[in-house]
């Protein structure tokens, strides 16, 4: 917000630039580091007492092994006939959670704390609602993520299976989500 060129300061505003420019203490100057001066070492020897002497072995290092990507975990999908039962309503789903309009991290936490009291509670099939993304043609960035979140080391304990819901319940925009059973020791 710049006045321009050559328009000066109304008298109000000089004097209300005044006053506020007396208040103001300067900031203090930054402190310079002192850098240490070198400090006379011992003679070098001649360069010709340095050099190794040559052997005849040569020393290599093993092979580097061969490094591979993580695979990721495979992916359990629900049987037709359970994702037939579930959309007939002839399965009941238990829990459902909507993460419409979160930003992943906050969706990520809710989604991992949902699932965890959801198995807690003995419940076996949950709805995962994301949401289909934006309308500008690309897919969402939860409807891309969730299916890997679930696939992921912090949801094993819980997630046995997941596959994409019926129409009537998201369609693509919804996951259908079987937990384990609680295993009693």
């Amino acid at each position: 917000m710049s006045r321009g060129k050559g328009k000066a300061l109304s008298e109000e505003d000089r004097i209300l630039w005044e006053t506020i420019a007396r208040s103001v203490t300067p900031a203090p100057k930054p402190k310079r580091l002192a850098i240490a001066k070198p400090v006379a070492s011992t003679p070098v020897a001649s360069p010709e007492a340095e050099k190794p002497k040559k052997s005849k072995e040569v020393a290599t290092a093993p092979p580097a092994p061969a490094v591979q990507p993580p695979r990721p975990a495979p992916r359990l999908h629900l049987d037709a006939q359970t994702v037939g039962k579930l959309a007939k309503g002839r399965l009941q789903l238990e829990a459902r959670v909507d993460l419409h309009g979160m930003r992943q991290d906050e969706a990520y936490s809710l989604l991992l704390s949902f699932v965890a009291r959801a198995h807690a509670r003995g419940v076996r099939y949950v709805l995962v609602i994301t949401g289909k993304g934006s309308s500008s043609g690309g897919d969402g960035v939860l409807k891309r993520s969730v299916p890997g979140w679930l696939s992921t080391a912090p949801f094993r304990p819980y997630v046995s299976a997941h596959e994409s819901a019926a129409r009537g319940h998201g369609g693509s925009g919804a996951l259908y989500v079987r937990l384990k059973r609680i295993r009693n020791p």
